[in-house]
């Protein structure tokens, strides 16, 4: 499963931390931005893959789970520190629940959206992936 926790750079300060995401940090060029805020404790997110888009998900507030299936194996990341990213490459399953109140996942993605990049269907993403 090709997915990585990035340490973003910081700086500390009495006054309060400073993350910082720029282009060496992470293996793609950012060409979409998004964030999930206000979702309830009970919801889930994602239910989907990608087919060439890689992310990066950083917690920027509270907490959340990330489950990541890669059509062999089923893993679930806390994201809970807004100084780490978790990277998740293209086919990828990806589901996002458990989030705390007030939690704001930001998303950078490598390409705009499509929807001819998604793969919404788990039956269809298993059925991708044998015959990539």
């Amino acid at each position: 499963m090709e997915i990585s926790l990035i340490s973003l750079p910081k700086i500390e300060d009495p006054r309060g931390n400073l993350a910082i995401v720029e282009k060496d940090a992470i293996p793609f060029a950012i060409k979409r931005v998004y964030y999930l805020f206000d979702v309830p404790s009970s919801a889930r997110r994602g239910g989907h893959a990608h087919k060439q888009v890689q992310e990066l998900l950083i917690p920027v507030a509270g907490s959340f789970d990330v489950i990541l299936d890669d059509g062999k194996v089923r893993k679930t990341v806390p994201l809970n520190k807004p100084d780490k990213g978790l990277l998740i490459a293209q086919d990828t399953w990806r589901e996002l629940e458990n989030f705390s109140a007030g939690s704001v996942c930001l998303v950078l993605a490598s390409d705009v959206f499509t929807e001819e990049d998604y793969i919404r269907d788990y039956d269809e993403f298993i059925a991708h992936i044998q015959d990539s």
